[in-house]
């Protein structure tokens, strides 16, 4: 049997990323992160595994080292995605706020501990800041410190993630070791949110359901659901009643243009109180999902926002996964979280790389001095999805 790479998973949040190459092949270690709400839901559910709270910036590999009880040499790959709010492109963009730094704080612990491959998975909204310079910068500093980076902008729905949402990875890998491979589409057809959600109980505003109400009718619904029983995180946001009506006049896929001029908001942008379309993926799951005036966060037939739940099964977690803490806290910690589906296609590209490698060549790469490599960058600024 191949040996699973032991994993350690930086801002790991509630641990989408952990989950999804878990199910690639390999041996996650536990979370490292600086959110006390998202390191308990890490930890109820990813037990055993405990969650490192602390900052990374003031993190040395020391510190790792003895909360995990293991040796730096025995970290096979790092992975994780520095918040990103800084880059969204939700909101202004600034190249100066200090969250966007938190990469070369990544790169300080990347520099300590030498695994053979690091993952970095981040928003859209960064390959364009400072025309594409923040991309350059990270290429450029890896490089010398001996990794090779590739990257590339992976929209979510083209491997059976239920929303459009695009997300660049990188993959640096240690001079000398086998590259992997960016995962090719792996769906012919994009998965709805009726795919991903419609078997979950209505719910009127203000309530919730801990029981299901009807079988799964999807396979992707038969996925998330497995064998759950008892259904978790499923409260509707309580609506005023005169947001429940201007609600009712939008249908599905619809927006604002539908309220009548009496009833339209006085505020909210162009595509704000817009329905998410029922034979589309989401557009994108936030941490506003549940607020009808964000953008196209209403479900497609109920008048009110995304319970926690369905913005868990638009984000491919399981029914099995139950996050902790306050509603906002729970709201935002799906929002921020990376989709496990998407780890997965991406952590069997990173497996097949690592295994193409010997031991020998292995260990020959991570004990030799970081000395800088020569990359040749090239901004990507015109790269475009359909």
């Amino acid at each position: 049997m191949e040996q699973r790479p032991k994993l350690l998973d930086l801002f790991c949040g509630i641990g989408g990323l952990s989950l999804g190459l878990e199910r690639a092949g390999f041996d996650p270690l536990g979370g490292v992160d600086c959110w006390e709400d998202a390191a308990k839901t890490f930890e109820h559910n990813h037990a055993p595994r405990q969650c490192l709270l602390g900052d990374v910036s003031k993190l040395r590999a020391s510190d790792i080292e003895e909360f995990f009880g293991i040796g730096r040499e025995q970290i096979d790959v790092m992975a994780g995605g520095p918040p990103c709010q800084g880059f969204s492109t939700v909101g202004k963009r600034d190249s100066k706020d200090p969250r966007n730094k938190l990469w070369e704080h990544y790169l300080k612990l990347v520099t300590e501990i030498r695994p053979a491959y690091v993952l970095i998975e981040n928003v859209e909204g960064l390959v364009v800041m400072d025309r594409g310079g923040v991309c350059e910068r990270i290429v450029a500093n890896f490089a010398k410190i001996g990794y090779r980076v590739n990257w590339k902008l992976l929209r979510s729905a083209d491997y059976g993630v239920p929303q459009l949402r695009k997300r660049v990875i990188f993959i640096a890998t240690l001079d000398g070791l086998a590259e992997p491979s960016f995962p090719a589409r792996t769906v012919p057809e994009h998965v709805s949110v009726a795919d991903a959600i419609f078997d979950l109980p209505a719910l009127a505003s203000g309530e919730s359901a801990v029981q299901y109400d009807k079988s799964p009718s999807t396979r992707y619904q038969k996925a998330r659901r497995g064998k759950v029983r008892i259904l978790r995180n499923h409260q509707a946001a309580n609506h005023p009643s005169h947001l429940v009506e201007v609600l009712n006049h939008i249908p599905d896929g619809g927006n604002r243009k539908s309220i009548p001029d009496h009833l339209q908001p006085k505020s909210g942008f162009h595509n704000s109180y817009a329905r998410l379309a029922s034979n589309k993926p989401a557009v994108a799951v936030t941490s506003n999902m549940r607020k009808p005036s964000s953008a196209r966060a209403t479900h497609p037939t109920q008048p009110r926002g995304l319970t926690v739940r369905e913005g868990l099964r638009l984000q491919t977690f399981d029914d099995s996964f139950e996050v902790l803490g306050s509603r906002t806290s729970q709201y935002l910690q799906v929002g921020n979280a990376v989709p496990p589906l998407l780890g997965e296609v991406i952590g069997r590209q990173l497996l097949e790389a690592y295994h193409a490698n010997s031991q020998r060549a292995l260990r020959a790469a991570r004990s030799r001095p970081a000395v800088e490599i020569k990359v040749a960058v090239q901004r990507q600024l015109t790269l475009e999805l359909a």
